[in-house]
C-alpha cells in the first residue's frame, strides 16, 4: 500500500505510476472541514530521514466526495481514507459521512499525527481515548476499519490491545516521530511548525521492534509502515508479523518504489519456493 500523506489521492500519480498494481492506495489524511496546514517551510531532509509538518492540509471530506471519490469508484485497486479529527464525534462524522461511498473500501483512522495543535497523536497516547474513538468508527461505519497508532507510547501491546478490544479490524504501526531541526544561520527552528514528524529509514528499526512486540499481542491483521525502501525492508516487516506493509517517504524518492518493493517480493518468494505469503508472516518469532 501507499502510506497515507505520501501518495496524495492517487490521482497524482496515477499518470506516472500503474496505481493499479498495488495492493491498496491509502489516501491522504481527511478531515470535516478544509484545512491550509500549517506554515511554511513544512518539510526539512535530516540524515536518514525527512521531517514533516505539513499539518494536514486537505480538501475537506465534501470534496474528497466530489472530486476524488467518483475517480475511484472506476480502479480496481481498492482506496483506503485516512481520517481525522479534534474530538471523537468528529471521527464518528466522518465514518458516517464515508460509509457505503463507492470508491471507498476502508477507513485508516489516523490517531498519531504529530503536527496538529488538536487531536491526532493526543488520542493514540491514552489507551481510553483510543478506545473511545475506535468504538466510535466502528459505530459509524460498516467498512474494515484500520487504526494508525503513534509509536510515542509506553507500551505499544497495549495499546493495540485496547484499540483491538474496541472494535478496529486492522493495526497500522507506525507513524512518524515528533523531531525538529534548527537553521544555525537564522538561529531559529526550521520548521514553520517547529515541530515534524521524521519518516524514512532511520525510524525502521524502530518501528520493526513495534510489529514484532504487536503480533504477539493481538490478533487482528498488521500493517506495519515505517522507513520501507526494497523489498528486503517489507520482508523484515512481514517476518515481525506484518500482513501488508505501507511505503511512504520513499515515493518522495521515486514514486513507482511500492511497485518495485512488490515485484522484489514475488522475486523473493519464487527464489526461495514461497508458494503464499502467509507463509512467512511472523515467522521470525
Amino acid at each position: 500500500m501507499t502510506a497515507s500523506g505520501t501518495f496524495g489521492y492517487g490521482t497524482e500519480c496515477s499518470e506516472i505510476v500503474d496505481v493499479e498494481k498495488l495492493g491498496a492506495i491509502v489516501c491522504k489524511g481527511t478531515t470535516l472541514e478544509p484545512r491550509p496546514g500549517n506554515h511554511q517551510p513544512r518539510l526539512c531532509e535530516t540524515p536518514s530521514g525527512l521531517l514533516n509538518s505539513i499539518g494536514l492540509q486537505n480538501i475537506g471530506v465534501e470534496a474528497l466526495l466530489r472530486e476524488k471519490s467518483v475517480i475511484w469508484k472506476n480502479w480496481k485497486v481498492p482506496v483506503i481514507v485516512n481520517i481525522a479529527g479534534e474530538s471523537v464525534d468528529e471521527y464518528a462524522k466522518l465514518a458516517a459521512r464515508l460509509d457505503d461511498v463507492p470508491g471507498i473500501c476502508a477507513l485508516e483512522v489516523n490517531i498519531s499525527c504529530p503536527n496538529i495543535r488538536a487531536g491526532g497523536m493526543e488520542f493514540g497516547k491514552s489507551t481510553e481515548a483510543a478506545a473511545q474513538v475506535t468504538a466510535a468508527v466502528r459505530s459509524s461505519t460498516d467498512m474494515p476499519v484500520i487504526v494508525k497508532l503513534t509509536p510515542i507510547v509506553t507500551d505499544i501491546a497495549n495499546m493495540a490491545t485496547y484499540v483491538a478490544e474496541a472494535g478496529a479490524d486492522c493495526i497500522c504501526l507506525s507513524n512518524t516521530f515528533p523531531g525538529m531541526a534548527i537553521d544555525v544561520t537564522t538561529q531559529r527552528p526550521f520548521l514553520g511548525n517547529v515541530v515534524g514528524g521524521l519518516s524514512g529509514p532511520a525510524i525502521k528499526p524502530i518501528v520493526l521492534r513495534l510489529v514484532y512486540e504487536v503480533f504477539d499481542a493481538v490478533t487482528i491483521p498488521i500493517i506495519g509502515c515505517g522507513g520501507i525502501m526494497s523489498a528486503r525492508d517489507a520482508l523484515e516487516f512481514i517476518m515481525a508479523g506484518a500482513t501488508a506493509i505501507q511505503v511512504g517517504t520513499a515515493t518522495f524518492v521515486e514514486p513507482s518504489t511500492c511497485l518495485e518493493v512488490l515485484a522484489g517480493i514475488q522475486s523473493f518468494m519464487r527464489d526461495e519456493g514461497i508458494a503464499d505469503l502467509s507463509q512467512i508472516i511472523g515467522v521470525a518469532h
